[in-house]
């Protein structure tokens, strides 16, 4: 398994990061535990750092994909569109924005 591949935000009652596996994979963990998965089973790791395998039936039926949020632009001069703007098409500025763009 690529180590580099990202990793996804998952929520049951907590929040979990997981990865699906390409392959089999078997590790033991910190208390000597022996875990093993294959191909399309998920590698959870908890917020602890605590990693397990957890088949893909059970994992897909339990948990739920976090969509990350989308970033927003830093470029100069881009600005979000005033409510006004999106609600009837004008080109009203939020004039905060106007002096806030000034100033920098």
């Amino acid at each position: 398994m690529n180590e580099k591949s990202n990793w996804n935000v998952y929520r049951t009652r907590f929040l979990v990061r997981a990865r699906q596996l390409t392959q089999p994979l078997v590790f033991t963990d910190s208390l000597g535990r022996e875990h093993s998965g294959q191909s399309g089973d998920y590698l959870v790791e908890t917020s602890e750092g605590i990693r397990r395998i957890t088949s893909r039936a059970v994992f897909e039926d339990i948990y739920v994909y976090l969509t990350p949020e989308p970033r927003i632009s830093t470029i100069t001069g881009m600005q979000k569109p005033s409510l006004s703007a999106r609600l009837d098409g004008s080109q009203h500025t939020d004039s905060h924005a106007d002096s806030a763009r000034a100033t920098a």
